[in-house]
Formats: structure tokens, C-alpha cells, sequence
């Protein structure tokens, strides 16, 4: 399907110094009631190749185990399949579960992406909170951030380093020389966070954040404030990074059409499938929330339920032109610079639906930031 060109007459950037907005996707590869597992591969691969033709910055695959919430377990092989697909549009991990893998693995895995993507890999990386997924491979739950930090550093340093020994409390090696190493130099990352505390403390190692889409925009802003605090007060520069928030995303002619299209699928959608008990962080060993996880309880113990009205006002991004680019205007504002857009992950949308909710924004909405 041709993405047409935007109109000429589209409003744009008003601001000398403002900085480009990146626009980016998220895919989920939810497996819909009635889809194949193929289907779902298939329909996700068509996706990636609408977006680049529509000039999207980037796109982001998520991780997931054990369910049909996401059939994508190896964010590698999958981002390696759609690098042969596309030429342009970056590919990135959004998130790769760090905890649930060998660091030296994943090390090795990502270099060799980042070589057949011709430099294009992104790295969007999260600790982790389903506990079906922990238990079932035999990791710990509450043991996520520190097998998370432990993780990190000695996948940096091996893309960086010579005989890389380490002795850790999870992960032990010996004059390790990584084969092949990134063609990036230095591979853009983010944490996957919105909690004080998560955005303190990597903010003071000089990483920017993915927002969580279920963070309200009061949430979006005191995150990225604290980030930005952090990082200065650990002598980071602030300029270079970009802040990514995810969000829903849906744009109609009319605010009225809007409303009336997200009212149709709320009332359709059981959100409890997605957000419950199985999927919250719980540490099968006492049967509560997991350590290191408190903050996490209200979201997913209640299944994500809150009101239509709560959604159109603090939460998605959704709207008529005018509107949703005034949305992204404050999430600019708020010091963001890629929105990751979920077109809708969870809704068994017909292709040629998404593609065009997808046109109708790349036309109407981006060009107001290029």
C-alpha cells in the first residue's frame, strides 16, 4: 500500500531550536483468537515494511515467553529476519529481558545484528516483572535487578574490551574477546522505566529511559524531570540522549470519531487478560509482589482498569490532528524525543486497517515535527 506524502500546508515545527521528534512502532506479535502462529509472524513482517515506506525513525519488538500475549522469544533472530526486509528504518529491542539471558550470549547475538543491520540495532532493555516467565525458566524474580546491572556491564564490556574476565555473583568468564564485535561504536540503549527510583539509578550511569505506556503524562513528566536531575547531578550531559515514551496512539479526522472508535474497542477488550495476576511480579516463594517490585502492585493487581475518560485525558495519545500533535508537542515539552507508537497491539485489526491508521499519521501528523 502507497503511504502518500503529507499535505503542504501541514503546520510544522515553530521552534528554531526544537529538536526533531523520532517516531517509532512497537509490536507486541500478539497472538489474536483465531490466528495462526504464522499469521501473526506474517502480519507483524508486512507491518515493519509499511512503516519504513511511511518513514518511521525506527521500530521496536518486544520479548515475551509462555503465552500468546507475544510470540517473539528471541528479539535477535526476529530484529536479524526483518533487517533482511527493510534498509532503513531502525530495529530495535523494546524490551529484551536481560535477566532471562546469558550476557555473553546476548553479547555476541546483538554484534552480530548490529553487523547484518548495517549499524541499525537499537537496544531497549528492561529487568523484567511476568513471573510466569521467571519461574518457567528457572530465574529468580527477585533477583531480576541485580542479575539485570551484572548483566549490562559485562555486555558493555565486552563490546568494548579485550580478555574480558569477570567473577560475579551470576555470570563468570575468562579472557573473553568477543567475535564478532557491534559495527556501532557505541550502541544506543535505554532502560525500560518510569519509577524514581529505576530512572535515579540509571540516569546516574548516563542511560536514558523507555517510558512505560500505562504512565500517565503527570508520570511521563516527573520521570523525565528526575532523569534529567540525575544525570546532571552525576555529571552527564543531558543533550545527546533521547527519551523514548511509549504510547497508545490512535488519530481519526475527528476528536468525535476518536472518542467513539477507542469507547468501541474498550468495551470489546478484557484487559484482565493481559494484566493479571500471572503476568504481575510475584514471587511464587511468599506469593507477593516480588522484591524490588513494590511499586508495581496498584497497576497490575487491579488489571489495568481505569476509565475511558481517565485514558482520552492522561494517558493515550489520541485524538484529531490538531490534538494528538498538541500531545506529542507536550511530550516534547516534557523532554522526550522518540514516541513509540502502539497503533494497537492488542486489537485484531485487519491489515489494511492498520496500514491505514498508519498512513493517516505518518501524513498528518509527523511532518508537523520534520
Amino acid at each position: 500500500m502507497y503511504c502518500e506524502q503529507a499535505p503542504a500546508n501541514i503546520q510544522t515545527l515553530d521552534k528554531p531550536d526544537m529538536a526533531r521528534m523520532k517516531f517509532s512502532a512497537f509490536l507486541l506479535y500478539h497472538q489474536h483468537a483465531g490466528w495462526s502462529e504464522k499469521q501473526v509472524y506474517d502480519y507483524n513482517t508486512e507491518l515493519v515494511e509499511h512503516l519504513e515506506e511511511c518513514g518511521f525513525d525506527g521500530v521496536w519488538v518486544a520479548e515475551h515467553h509462555f503465552r500468546d500475549y507475544g510470540l517473539c522469544t528471541n528479539i535477535p533472530a526476529m530484529l536479524s529476519y526483518l533487517a533482511a526486509r527493510t534498509s532503513k528504518i531502525r530495529l530495535g529491542s523494546g524490551v529484551l529481558i536481560l535477566p532471562l539471558h546469558n550476557p555473553i550470549l546476548i553479547a555476541e547475538e546483538i554484534a552480530q545484528l548490529d553487523l547484518l543491520s548495517n549499524g541499525r540495532f537499537d537496544f531497549g532493555i528492561g529487568r523484567g516483572y511476568q513471573s510466569l516467565e521467571f519461574s518457567r525458566l528457572g530465574v529468580d524474580l527477585s533477583e531480576a535487578r541485580e542479575r539485570f546491572d551484572e548483566a549490562l556491564d559485562l555486555i558493555n564490556r565486552l563490546w568494548r574490551e579485550d580478555d574480558v574476565s569477570h567473577s560475579g555473583k551470576f555470570y563468570n568468564c575468562e579472557s573473553v574477546n568477543l567475535k564478532p564485535r557491534p559495527l556501532q561504536k557505541r550502541i544506543p540503549t535505554w532502560v525500560a522505566s518510569v519509577s524514581p527510583d529505576t530512572v535515579q539509578r540509571y540516569a546516574a550511569r548516563g542511560l536514558p529511559i523507555m517510558a512505560d505506556a500505562l504512565a500517565t503524562f503527570g508520570s511521563l513528566k516527573r520521570a523525565a524531570e528526575a532523569w534529567q536531575e540525575a544525570m546532571t547531578a552525576a555529571g552527564h550531559a543531558v543533550d545527546g540522549h533521547s527519551l523514548c515514551a511509549m504510547r497508545s496512539v490512535y488519530v481519526a479526522d475527528t476528536n468525535e470519531k476518536a472518542r467513539e472508535d477507542f469507547r468501541a474497542f474498550e468495551a470489546g477488550f478484557d484487559r484482565g487478560k493481559i494484566i493479571n495476576k500471572e503476568s504481575a511480579p510475584i514471587d511464587p516463594k511468599t506469593g507477593k509482589i516480588a522484591k524490588g517490585y513494590e511499586s508495581w502492585e496498584a497497576k497490575y493487581m487491579k488489571g489495568g482498569e481505569v476509565s475511558d475518560d481517565f485514558r482520552w485525558d492522561k494517558m493515550e495519545v489520541i485524538g484529531d490532528p490538531e490534538r494528538v500533535i498538541g500531545q506529542v508537542r507536550m511530550l516534547q515539552d516534557f523532554g522526550y524525543s522518540n514516541l513509540m507508537c502502539d497503533f494497537g497491539s492488542t486489537r485484531p485489526l485487519p491489515m489494511p486497517e492498520m496500514k491505514r491508521l498508519v498512513s493517516f499519521f505518518a501524513r498528518e501528523v509527523m511532518p508537523a515535527f520534520r
